[in-house]
């Protein structure tokens, strides 16, 4: 990830007070910062994932989520999410009153209605709730 597309990010997402990441996989970089940064973050994997200090990990799988992982969250983030947990992870963050923030795999287009945000190098999605899908 370049530095201004992770400054960027980075950013965005630090918005949040409290954030959830699915599907962090060996990937935590992006949480470590945010917490590094006073955010209060909590990462998701189906697999066990060794995590930075200041990062809580959570086992889970958000096609069958635990909705306490997610209760206190502001937003749910996930970094490369692939088309087929778009619905889960929206149903998730509707439940628990959260936003949804997510980039995907290169030129998969979202399967859920969002707002295109651009930041450089990347198109950051958030779900848009107002809009049935």
């Amino acid at each position: 990830m370049t530095d201004a597309r992770y400054a960027a990010l980075l950013n965005r997402l630090a918005t949040h007070d409290t954030l959830v990441e699915v599907g962090v996989g060996n990937r935590p970089a992006v949480a470590a910062a945010l917490a590094d940064r006073g955010q209060t973050v909590t990462v998701t994997d189906v697999h066990d994932r060794e995590v930075p200090a200041g990062v809580q990990f959570v086992r889970d799988d958000v096609t069958d989520p635990d909705s306490s992982v997610y209760a206190d969250a502001d937003a749910v983030y996930a970094l490369n999410l692939p088309p087929e947990l778009h619905r889960p992870t929206r149903a998730v963050t509707r439940r628990v009153d959260a936003d949804l923030l997510f980039t995907t795999l290169g030129g998969d287009p979202p399967v859920i209605p969002v707002d295109r945000e651009t930041l450089p190098g990347e198109t950051l999605f958030v779900a848009d709730d107002a809009r049935p899908g």
